[in-house]
């Protein structure tokens, strides 16, 4: 009998994260200031501990788990990967396609991923507090438990329209020990400010992350975390596509695609990084191997927006990066895969598009709970929103093979399960979803606003 379930042993847990601007064909460009200078480190330091900024600013391709973290990581980790056996005959493909799950992790998400070594290495610089922002709830779930595992206190600014359709997730960060606020809020200038502007105004990760970092940088017992876009997230995350190489390698299996719900960029940089190092290292297996970012065409930041330098929050407290942007004020419709209603992109994702590396294709709400619906029926998981995006994706491929009578094999990250989302799946079977066109109007003007550098 065939094993549908590809599972590692503990001992087999990677050692080292993979960094792949060790790989890129060009250096990564530098955050700039508002004045267009080069941001230094110390002024990084403000909120971020050293540790976690020299792996931001590295340029090394292996970098060391520590044992600590590699220890926490056995509560959940290895996480198995699934050959989704009824999907492929749901569907009538000649496809093979697998998935990773994510979703067995604490949190119900890959997100603790890089919540536990942030947490520990905040707790190594002697730092006891941190704040953040969350979309869906998944990046404040996970730090609020790696938090309560290292004895960091942690405040979460959660996007407001997240804040009241998932109740469930304020009750997890509340278990883990965790203050959790509807954002935009009264707590900081840059939330009383846009409060005044709009009372009702629904939030955005952009504006939390604003109340994150600015309470952050006003108190020195505190830092900052943050659960995608930068370098050092990505890096934690590809301990995702580490493990899969090697379940790959157990069933003498290779993908021919892989697809992952892209908003800030860690779910997808997990997943794919790992395999851009086959790339790189001339590894034949990988020589057509296709990476595709999957978003919404609600907010389709990679599909639709500029690569520029810009702002990666609302307010402008953040550095100013270069990356694929909608714009900074950018509002997001308040579509129900909250992890993706962001307006950028990772700078390592984004530039991984630029020179045309990896693809980026949108898709719409309504699809996505159409593909998630029939994946569960199909495997019994139900999956978060987010993910949904890479089933749409991958289910759409393995049509094109049933079409064409490609024998492909088919791989993407179930980056998260649905148990605290069950209310937006009960607005799409009450007929309630809706599908949000681009919004070019909205997106011109905020384009309009981008920083002036260079």
């Amino acid at each position: 009998m065939e094993n549908l379930r590809i599972t590692l042993d503990e001992s087999e847990i990677p050692t080292h994260w993979y960094n792949v601007a060790a790989d890129l064909p060009n250096p990564p460009a530098p955050p700039l200031a508002p004045d267009g200078s080069v941001v230094s480190p110390e002024q990084m330091l403000a909120i971020f501990p050293g540790n976690l900024l020299e792996q931001e600013m590295s340029a090394e391709r292996w970098i060391a788990i520590p044992e600590p973290v590699r220890d926490a990581y056995r509560l959940w980790r290895p996480a198995p990967m699934m050959r989704a056996r009824r999907l492929e005959q749901m569907l009538g493909t000649p496809a093979k396609i697998y998935y990773k799950y994510e979703g067995v992790s604490p949190a119900g998400s890959h997100k603790p991923n890089t919540a536990i070594p942030q947490a520990y290495y905040n707790k190594q610089a002697g730092i006891n507090r941190l704040t953040t922002e969350t979309g869906a709830g998944q990046w404040g779930s996970s730090i609020a438990f790696a938090g309560q595992m290292f004895g960091v206190d942690v405040r979460v600014y959660m996007v407001k329209v997240s804040y009241d359709q998932k109740p469930f997730r304020r009750s997890m960060m509340k278990t883990w020990g965790a203050e959790v606020f509807a954002s935009p809020s009264n707590l900081t200038q840059a939330g009383r400010d846009l409060l005044a502007k709009d009372p009702d105004n629904q939030g955005s990760l952009g504006i939390a992350i604003s109340e994150a970092v600015e309470e952050a940088a006003s108190r020195k017992d505190t830092n900052y975390a943050l659960g995608s876009v930068l370098n050092h997230v990505c890096l934690h995350q590809t301990i995702i596509g580490l493990e899969a190489q090697k379940q790959f390698a157990k069933i003498g299996e290779y993908p021919d695609m892989i697809f992952a719900a892209c908003g800030g960029g860690s779910n997808f940089a997990g997943v794919a990084f790992p395999f851009l190092a086959d790339k790189a290292s001339g590894d034949t297996k990988a020589k057509n191997l296709r990476l595709v970012a999957v978003e919404p065409t609600s907010c389709p930041t990679l599909t639709h927006g500029v690569y520029a330098y810009d702002y990666g929050d609302a307010s402008g407290y953040t550095p100013i990066m270069k990356m694929y942007t909608l714009g900074h004020d950018f509002m997001p419709p308040g579509i129900h895969a909250g992890g993706l209603r962001y307006h950028g992109d990772s700078p390592l994702v984004s530039q991984l598009l630029h020179e045309g590396l990896i693809e980026a294709v949108a898709v719409p709400q309504i699809a996505t709970f159409d593909a998630g619906v029939m994946f569960s029926k199909a495997e019994g998981i139900i999956p978060a929103p987010e993910s949904c995006h890479a089933i749409r994706a991958c289910m759409d491929e393995a049509l094109r093979c049933k079409e064409s009578g490609e024998p492909k094999t088919l791989f993407f990250n179930l980056s998260g399960h649905g148990h605290f989302d069950m209310a937006s799946y009960d607005r799409y079977f009450a007929g309630q979803l809706e599908d949000y066109v681009y919004p070019k109007e909205a997106v011109a003007a905020s384009l309009a606003h981008l920083p002036k550098v260079g």
